[in-house]
């Protein structure tokens, strides 16, 4: 029942993931879970491995968990897959705990980067890991994906070793390193794995699998889309052209309409294409010479194969010492992300080439249903449980307990956000699965997870309102260059229309057994305010309370660095919430989420965005710094001055910089702007404020933003919660509960309150 077509031209050149011949150890069935131990082999009847997953996340066999989907992917195709999650990275022995892999190891460091995992904005050690039982923090290494795989060459150096995962995608070319305030070279020389797997990796990983299987040496599998791996030289029939020629002046531009003609494109742009109104030269002009006539020549780079060049950027020498060349290459490879147009992008280290193909080709409605629709168990391994079977106490691992009962409904993100790494991991192009997918995955919880008390606390995915949703014209999605369909507006080719979703969320609580369907994945209201009929389906049947979105910011010249909707937008969503949430009888509440500290963000726009929480009664519990993870266009920005939205110049003029929060007090001052009613932060407020010239903000007053009085505190953490409230007490109205950082969520009112699906 209304299974969306996929009609994106690029979708319809790439192998279906289906269509492989299984391989020939099928014949040994699915496994209740992948194992990892030999004794579960021996239960299997294997005598080895085919594949083994080495992740640093527990095993959780979800398909919320990268290395279950890889693993029941891979599984699917007849292949044998062992795990090693979290091994002890001392030395190589825990990596030999399955044996000798008949095709390759498979790397990642799990569902996080493993530094973001680790520390926290202000480089502090975090004391607690979500995807790790009883929240233990410490069970990974440090970049554990380099760490990983230079164990997995000890253990056996015969043995291909294929990386993967977000960190890997995040860390493909050169990238600035928040965490050593430097730029480092590419993962995959570091690591020297063989192979590395950028984005949603099922295309690739299945074709490499089956190519190994096939006895084709690991060095020879250089054309997979969405691969990145090392070679000496540019190899016969490419052409290589210069990152240089790529980037443009000004802004990124708008794609061309493939269906206006030569006159209308040149009418559109300001001038002709008539040769009666060429200037030409007067004869007699230009010191005495005759009049000249013009020639036309082919230009032989409008016949270049895109699908055999390459573009070669500012090597890791390079760009390691010069910001601007730096700002330079990831604004080119950001401009190189639609599978539809991007070319092969190279890099030097060394005398050594690091090489990346273009991105996958995203899977159809078809494949993701193939996807979420195998046999996963959908709980952590036995070997987690207690002795009662169960994962509590000190085997509870918190990710799942947050996610075991939603239903990822799609995949990617269009929304360009710079300081977000889904576009950088999973793409812009949404790929959604079938209604009846989504349905038979919600009637399995309900008739197979245990504790399911009739909840489902998401239907959602990187954003919760963009399923089907995307170009109108495959054509144009094709070619187009835009680094986001919403911004500085909504695209009009963009086809808004939420009627499927509409559709998907009514039949999915008419189910029987279900008494409610929640949405806890971000909102992208800008969009939904295009579907009147959406917002009054979602206010009035599928908020539980509360409804997270997230302005970011309320000022214009950190949100235009952002790339997110001016405040109107905001306040448009805000006036539909309310009348619908009234005419339902319900007090609901919106939780908007701030950022302090984003690149272009002055302390005049802290100061503001401060006035405007306190006029507007919210009080951020929880707030947010910026954090630069590696490769976003946000990061690029903190680390090089420059705004990577525009032509990246040597010679910077102000719309060119950025001006960057660096420093732990100015970091700390932002920040304290965003919690402007916590009495530790007046002393360093009341000082900034008069060090503006803005002193009229201090004041007894309901009108002042802090007080002139200083009660005394022990400089303990002040919740912004009701005084001596107990834990499972009810926030107070207009209290900001942020979950930014991908933590389990707090308990309040005795419900979880929904996190942040992504980082954003």
């Amino acid at each position: 029942m209304n299974a969306p077509v996929d009609v994106s031209l690029f979708a319809r050149a790439a192998k279906p993931i289906t269509s492989y011949r299984r391989y020939w150890a099928a014949r040994f069935g699915t496994a209740p879970f992948l194992p990892m131990s030999r004794e579960e082999m021996d239960r299997l009847g294997w005598d080895s491995c085919d594949i083994i997953i080495v992740t640093g996340d527990a095993y959780v066999d979800h398909p919320s968990f990268g290395m279950a989907v890889i693993g029941r992917v891979l599984e699917a195709q007849g292949f044998r897959v062992g795990i090693i999650a979290q091994p002890d990275w001392q030395s190589a022995d825990p990596f030999k705990a399955l044996g000798k892999p008949n095709l390759f190891f498979g790397v990642t460091a799990g569902n996080m980067d493993s530094m973001i995992n680790r520390y926290t904005a202000d480089r502090k050690i975090r004391s607690d890991d979500a995807y790790t039982p009883g929240d233990a923090g410490g069970k990974r290494p440090d970049r554990a994906s380099l760490v990983y795989s230079q164990r997995c060459r000890e253990a056996f150096p015969e043995a291909p070793i294929v990386l993967g995962g977000i960190e890997g995608s995040l860390r493909r070319i050169a990238h600035y390193d928040y965490w050593q305030d430097k730029v480092r070279r590419s993962v995959l020389v570091d690591s020297k794995a063989d192979l590395l797997l950028y984005g949603n990796a099922e295309r690739a990983i299945v074709e490499i699998a089956h190519r190994l299987a096939s006895k084709e040496p690991v060095s020879q599998i250089t054309d997979v889309r969405g691969t990145a791996f090392i070679r000496r030289d540019t190899p016969e029939g490419w052409f290589q052209i210069d990152s240089t020629e790529v980037d443009r002046p000004g802004r990124v531009e708008d794609h061309v309409n493939p269906y206006m003609t030569v006159a209308e494109q040149a009418n559109a742009q300001g001038s002709s294409c008539t040769k009666e109104e060429l200037p030409l030269p007067l004869a007699g002009e230009g010191g005495g010479e005759s009049a000249r006539v013009l020639k036309f020549v082919p230009n032989p780079r409008l016949k270049l194969n895109r699908d055999r060049t390459v573009i070669r950027l500012p090597s890791y020498d390079q760009v390691k010492s010069d910001p601007v060349l730096y700002a330079h290459a990831n604004r080119v490879l950001h401009l190189e992300t639609n599978p539809g147009n991007a070319r092969a992008l190279v890099q030097a280290h060394g005398d050594r080439d690091v090489w990346l193909n273009p991105p996958p080709i995203p899977l159809t409605t078809a494949e993701m249903d193939h996807v979420f629709g195998l046999p996963y168990a959908r709980s952590p391994h036995p070997a987690y449980a207690d002795e009662n079977g169960s994962h509590d106490g000190a085997t509870k691992i918190p990710a799942w307990e947050m996610i075991r009962f939603s239903v990822n409904i799609m995949r990617g993100c269009f929304g360009g956000c710079t300081f977000c790494s889904i576009t950088e991991h999973e793409g812009r192009i949404i790929q959604s699965r079938s209604e009846d997918s989504v349905i038979r995955e919600i009637e399995e919880i309900r008739d197979k997870v245990a504790g399911f008390t009739g909840v489902i606390s998401d239907l959602g995915g990187p954003t919760a309102n963009m399923y089907r949703i995307g170009c109108k014209s495959p054509e144009i999605e094709s070619a187009c260059r835009k680094p986001s369909c919403v911004y500085p507006g909504i695209c009009p080719n963009l086809n808004t229309d939420h009627r499927h979703l509409v559709s998907m969320y009514r039949r999915a609580r008419s189910l029987k057994g279900i008494k409610k369907i929640l949405i806890g994945s971000g909102l992208r209201y800008d969009l939904a305010v295009q579907s009147p009929e959406y917002v009054k389906e979602l206010v009035q049947h599928h908020v539980g309370g509360y409804l997270k979105i997230a302005p970011e910011h309320t000022e214009a010249g950190p949100l235009s660095k952002m790339m997110k909707p001016g405040i109107g937008s905001y306040d448009r969503f805000k006036q539909m919430f309310e009348k619908f949430s009234a005419e339902a009888g319900k007090k609901q509440y919106l939780i908007p989420y701030f950022i302090a500290a984003h690149p272009g963000t002055s302390d005049e726009d802290m100061m503001n965005l401060a006035v405007w929480l306190k006029r507007n009664g919210f009080r951020a519990d929880q707030v947010q710094t910026f954090y630069p993870s590696p490769m976003a266009t946000a990061t690029a920005m903190y680390h090089s001055g420059r705004n990577t939205l525009r032509k990246v110049r040597r010679e910077a003029t102000e719309e060119d910089s950025v001006d960057v929060v660096r420093g732990e007090k100015r970091r700390r001052l932002h920040k304290a702007f965003l919690r402007y009613h916590d009495p530790n932060n007046w002393p360093l407020l009341r000082e900034a404020l008069k060090s503006m010239g803005r002193a009229d903000l201090i004041g007894n007053g309901k009108h002042h933003l802090i007080p002139s009085f200083q009660p005394v505190t022990d400089g303990s953490y002040n919740s912004a919660r009701r005084k001596n409230s107990t834990p499972a007490a009810k926030p107070r109205k207009g209290t900001v509960l942020t979950q930014h950082t991908g933590l389990p969520p707090r308990v309040t009112g005795g419900a979880k309150a929904a996190p942040r699906s992504k980082p954003r």
